[in-house]
């Protein structure tokens, strides 16, 4: 592909963005249904939701440190085959190893150690991988390519997610290991391939052929940002994390509320039935979402979508008890959370600093995993409120979720850039 930006074309933007394709089936098909059923080899169920949400806290934390000091270093190296690439080559490789680990672990604590190395492998390419829209895309087109993004994201999450919700049904009813070794190995292939296809596709800028870094000094400044000049970056963190609290929050313990609450037989696949409805309704929208925030702004549309989210889970509780219409609020969340998501990263690409892309776009990882590592935290919060009545702690993580949207979407007008 061309890196003059004068010369973008159409087909570019499917190879900057193929790769996000495949950390989203990874990251979503772990998170979804993977590692909440791998738990309940180690952990008692009445515990499930603490220990879930530990877990994978710990994990976010270490991807939020180590998201913007990739994405820092990668901004100042010298490669000669570019600043991004190699990044995005070498975390790939040490991932796919710590994903086999998923496999191998005997205990909680084991389980604990394989996925914070494993976040932090993937982190260290998602940093520089994120660069390639303000590193390549003219200005202009930034929203429409993080609509085939925000796209090809929303499809990696659900391109794998029902057959593995199988597999791993089977794993849990004592089919043996060998379904869980092919849910891994499947997520597997998704990465080197997608890893493949951006190293060889994509074509950036030589660096010059040497690291350009002091290295500490790099690390040090990799949380720094100055206040006064990016006011509306501080804004839009604050919001983008609130918003990705609730989402995730529903994502993460939806498998369990369907257990617990509604009771389906098979809470595997009934959690990736409504993750794929909610996805479906998110690839309805990312891709004219992310253009139309080309033309009309950025803001309007992550407001409206932020209250819908909103709207739905509301609906989602009143309905608590019904799977299709829980079904049909999902789809609902879905539309929101995909039309938030295109136009925000677009609006993420408009604030990053020249020079600083991959280190900006990395701290977005402050809202990302941080929103993501917060949302996780209600896990004891929903046994302890359980624990006193039954399920009642899952009515209080929909109200958690339908305040973090309210929040998240009114921080939205404090962002002033046009």
């Amino acid at each position: 592909m061309a890196s003059n930006k004068s010369t973008f074309r159409r087909t570019d933007y499917l190879k900057i963005t193929i790769f996000g394709f495949a950390l989203a089936a990874l990251w979503g098909s772990l998170h979804t249904i993977i590692i909440p059923t791998r738990l309940l080899d180690f952990v008692a169920a009445s515990e499930k939701s603490t220990y879930l949400g530990l877990l994978t806290f710990a994990g976010l934390m270490l991807a939020i440190i180590v998201q913007p000091i990739a994405g820092a270093i990668s901004d100042r190296s010298g490669f000669n085959w570019g600043r991004r690439r190699p990044f995005i080559l070498a975390g790939t490789v040490v991932a796919v190893l710590f994903l086999s680990g998923i496999g191998w672990c005997g205990s909680y604590l084991a389980f604990f150690v394989i996925y914070c190395l494993l976040q932090m492998a993937s982190n260290t390419a998602q940093g520089p991988y994120q660069a390639f829209i303000p590193d390549l895309v003219p200005q202009g087109k930034r929203g429409l390519a993080s609509g085939v993004k925000s796209f090809l994201e929303i499809g990696g999450g659900v391109a794998l997610l029902y057959p593995i919700a199988i597999f791993m049904d089977r794993f849990s009813a004592g089919g043996g290991t060998s379904w869980l070794w092919l849910s891994l190995a499947a997520l597997g292939v998704v990465l080197l391939a997608a890893m493949t296809i951006t190293m060889l596709t994509v074509k950036e800028r030589p660096g010059g052929g040497r690291v350009q870094l002091p290295l500490f000094s790099t690390i040090y400044k990799s949380f720094k940002i100055n206040v006064r000049a990016h006011r509306d970056f501080i804004w839009f963190i604050v919001s983008r994390l609130f918003i990705m609290m609730a989402f995730t929050t529903l994502q993460t313990f939806a498998l369990y509320f369907l257990m617990d609450v509604v009771g389906v037989p098979d809470p595997a696949a009934a959690t990736a039935r409504f993750s794929i409805v909610a996805i479906a309704g998110m690839l309805i929208v990312a891709y004219p979402a992310g253009r139309l925030s080309d033309r009309i702004g950025r803001r309007p549309i992550a407001l409206t979508a932020g209250l819908l989210g909103a709207v739905g889970i509301a609906l989602i509780f009143l309905s608590q008890h019904d799977i299709t219409l829980i079904m049909l609020c999902g789809g609902l969340v879905g539309i929101s959370f995909g039309a938030f998501m295109s136009s925000n990263w677009a609006l993420a690409t408009d604030l990053a600093p020249k020079g600083e892309e991959a280190r900006y776009l990395g701290l977005t990882n402050l809202a990302t995993a941080g929103g993501a590592a917060l949302a996780r935290l209600i896990g004891p919060v929903i046994d302890f409120f359980n624990g006193y009545s039954p399920n009642l702690g899952y009515s209080v993580m929909l109200l958690a979720c339908f305040i973090y949207f309210i929040i998240g979407s009114m921080l939205i007008l404090k962002i002033r850039r046009r």
